[in-house]
Parts: C-alpha cells; sequence; structure tokens
C-alpha cells in the first residue's frame, strides 16, 4: 500500500490546524486507498505542546491514519541517532543544522524529510499552521486530492489526470517530482500597511530581491506580483497544468514532494525568509515535471508579528531574505544552465551536483548586498516608526548579517554533501528509540 507522509511543522498555537490537517489525511486514506503518516513537528512550549497533545488525542479514529506528534527533544534524539549512524566526523554540526536554536523554515522541512524516510514514506505533503483549507458547500477543499492524483508517476501517465498539458515531449517519461498550489488571502511576506501608505518605498524595498542586474520594468514587474499567491479569487473547480512548474505560483503551505527531496535538502538557513523555496526551483531547472492546481489554501497573519519584539524579529528575517538573493540568484542562473546535468541516469537530481554549485557561491562578491542594505536602512528610515527603529538596528548588524547570509549558503553546501547518507541512515533508524505511542 503507498505510504506517504503528511506534516505540519509549527512553532505557534495551532489546534485547530491540527484538527483540519487531520481531517485531511483522513479523506486521503479513505478516497485514495493511502496509508498516511501524519506528522506534526512541534517547536512550541510546553503548554502549548500539552494543547497541541490534546488535539492530537481528539482527532477522530480514521483507518490507514497514523498520527506522530514530536516535540523538539524527541526530534533531538532521533537526529542524534541518524547523525550517529552516517559516520560523518562531525555529527553534532549536523545535528545543529537540522535543529538550530534559532528559527529555520528549512530545518523543520529537513527533520519531516528524514522522519518520512523513517516512517517508510514515499512521498512529503507540507501544510503550515498560520493558513486555513477554502471550502465549498461546507466541505474543506483538500490539496492532497490532487497530490495522490498525479504525485510519483510517470508524467506521460500522469497527463491522464490533469486539466491540461503543457510539458515538454521529452520529459514525458520522467516521474513527477513536485504537486503544489498556492494561497488566497493575506500576503506570504507581512510588509505591514507599507503597500497602501507608502507604495514608492514598497516598491524600492520589495524590489530588492530581485537581481541586481535586471532591468527597472523587470522589477516593477516581479514587485507587482510578488507575495501575493494566487490573489482573491475563491475556488469553483479543479483546473490542474502538467508542466515544469513556475516556483512563483507554488507555496510551502500546500506542496508536495517525490523523489527529489530524498536527494538534496532545503537549505537550514537560521532567522529568514523564503528559505524553504530552494526545492521548487531545483525541480524546475532539472526539468523534473511537476502538476499545478488551484486548491489554494488560505494564508493569514498572526497576532504576533504587531507585536514590537515580533515586528523587529520578522524585519530581520526578510533582511536577511535579501540577502540571501545574491547567493540564491547564482544558484538559480547555474542550475538553468547546468539543466539535464543536474540529474543521473535514472533521472534523479545529483546532490553532488547541487552542492557543488552551492559551495562554489560562497566566493561572491559581495558588494551588491551592501547596496542592498544601504537601500533598505534607507528606505526604513524615511518610513520612520519601528521601521526606523530597525534601520538603526540593521545598521550596526551590518557585518554579522553579511556574514550570517554566506554562512548559510555554506551550511547548505555542507548539507547536501552528505543529505543522501542522512537519507540513508535515516531509513534504517526508529522514530522514538522507545515503543511510540501513536493516535490512529
Amino acid at each position: 500500500m503507498r505510504r506517504i507522509c503528511l506534516t505540519l511543522p509549527t512553532n505557534r498555537p495551532c489546534a485547530a490546524t491540527i484538527a483540519a490537517v487531520g481531517a485531511e489525511a483522513a479523506y486521503a486514506a479513505a478516497h485514495f486507498g493511502t496509508e498516511v503518516r501524519l506528522l506534526v513537528l512541534d517547536s512550541c512550549s510546553a503548554a502549548v505542546y500539552a494543547e497541541h497533545a490534546a488535539a492530537v488525542r481528539n482527532l477522530p479514529a480514521a483507518p490507514g491514519v497514523t498520527v506522530h506528534h514530536l516535540d523538539e527533544g524527541r526530534q533531538a534524539d532521533f537526529l542524534r541517532r541518524v547523525t550517529e549512524g552516517t559516520g560523518y566526523a562531525e555529527p553534532a554540526l549536523l545535528r545543529e543544522l537540522l535543529l538550530p536554536e534559532a528559527l529555520s523554515y528549512g530545518a523543520c522541512t529537513d527533520r519531516a524529510f528524514l522522519l518520512a524516510a523513517a516512517l517508510g514514506c514515499e512521498s512529503v505533503h507540507r501544510r503550515d499552521s498560520d493558513s486555513r483549507y477554502q471550502t465549498v458547500d461546507g466541505s474543506p477543499v483538500f490539496p492532497v486530492h490532487q497530490e495522490l492524483m498525479s504525485l510519483g508517476e510517470r508524467a506521460g501517465d500522469a497527463a491522464a489526470h490533469v486539466t491540461r498539458t503543457a510539458l515538454p515531449a521529452e520529459h514525458s517519461g520522467r516521474r513527477v517530482a513536485l504537486v503544489g498550489s498556492s494561497f488566497i488571502g493575506a500576503p506570504s511576506v507581512d510588509l505591514g500597511d507599507m503597500p497602501s501608505t507608502a507604495p514608492e518605498i514598497h516598491h524600492e524595498v520589495v524590489g530588492l530581491w530581485a537581481p541586481a542586474h535586471w532591468s527597472p520594468r523587470r522589477k516593477r514587474e516581479l514587485v507587482r506580483e510578488s507575495f501575493l499567491g494566487a490573489g482573491t479569487r475563491p475556488f469553483e473547480r479543479d483546473d490542474s497544468l502538467l508542466t515544469l512548474v513556475d516556483p512563483m505560483r507554488v507555496d510551502m503551505c500546500n506542496v508536495s514532494f517525490h523523489g527529489v527531496h530524498e536527494r538534496v535538502p532545503l537549505p537550514p538557513a537560521r532567522d529568514t525568509i523564503g528559505s524553504d523555496y530552494f526545492l521548487l526551483h531545483l525541480v524546475r531547472h532539472a526539468g523534473l515535471p511537476g502538476v499545478l492546481h488551484n486548491r489554494n489554501i488560505v494564508n493569514y497573519h498572526t497576532t504576533e508579528r504587531r507585536t514590537d519584539q515580533g515586528f523587529l524579529a520578522y524585519q530581520r528575517r526578510f533582511a536577511k531574505f535579501l540577502l540571501s538573493m545574491l547567493y540564491f540568484h547564482s544558484l538559480y542562473e547555474a542550475m538553468a544552465g547546468a539543466g539535464d546535468a543536474l540529474l543521473d541516469g535514472d533521472g534523479q537530481v545529483r546532490g553532488s551536483a547541487v552542492a557543488a554549485l552551492a559551495r562554489r557561491s560562497t566566493a561572491l562578491d559581495q558588494r551588491e548586498n551592501i547596496q542592498r542594505l544601504d537601500t533598505l536602512e534607507a528606505a526604513y528610515h524615511r518610513l520612520g516608526g519601528r521601521y526606523a527603529v530597525f534601520a538603526d538596528r540593521l545598521g550596526a548588524e551590518r557585518e554579522q548579517l553579511l556574514e550570517e547570509a554566506r554562512s548559510d549558503i555554506a551550511d547548505f553546501a555542507l548539507l547536501t554533501e552528505v543529505w543522501e547518507d542522512l537519507m540513508t541512515a535515516a531509513r534504517r533508524t526508529p522514530v522514538t528509540a522507545e515503543p511510540e505511542v501513536s493516535r490512529r
């Protein structure tokens, strides 16, 4: 029987989301005859973890669904046994990359990838705690429906299960590596009221994530569609496209992977946003088929970002996202140039090729990033208020931020170099050292 991992990483209270994702797991098992491992990776405080544990206990029993709810202690124990099983000389370094003290969107999903391997799952389906499902006539619109129609299938066969096809014929023999969609609702990057109150500054700031050499016209087009997902139009009926998926059309709250996540991890960058989108670009540039569908999830912003502390922390993550683009754009360009050379003879991504490109990018001149910081600091000073407070902090942390952005890519190169060994070790490692109590 096909076994999948439906995962919800969280560092915030989300009992309602656990219930909703539990319903999606039950739907997948009932409608597709699939064995579902629902994996909740919980980085919350003990009190919130207890609330989540109660939500897990309250999930209705569903044939074919097993729930694994792991706090950071159990995640750390699993990683200790996996990293020591690789034979790598510095297993503690690998554990620090996979479970850092700081927030890391890439690392939390990498843990899900390894745990999915330990659970014997062939695919990973990720959701986020700050989103919810659309409904039609009171019924949730579950993305897993589209994901299980095509994911892992030979593209030529998957064509029978989609609405439209725009895939070059030479790729029809390859497996569908990605099925995903986007979101409606609040923008994925929270810049508050900046777009409406200071549109010129908003354009200047958001334009910083474009490659520096782009023309003003291309930057305007990027800003116009940045972080908006699928807009506001609600779901009416299914529409799906078999293609080389545009990364701009998929969000990591609504994505599934087959195969590629076992070859290359996500960048484990600390305290940044956007680091978990790398595989979307890799799938496209390697010529791996994907399906883009319209079962968009509803995104919303949590109130924590509205506090002074939350605002400053989020803006720092946004600044690091902008700085990471120096390296990622270089990687994307190199991967686009490599094309089929990124694949081995079996049509699978060669992690060593990606690691080499990432390692090479660490030597890039940082002058472009210095300009980014200059522009961002000046723009935020003009905005005033809390933005000006952050601009002062930005000025004081310039050298640290520049070095963090570079070292994040070096960490990614290292993790990619050992990723297949980690995957091999994970497949033979029990999720818990002692018998696990799971909700079925």
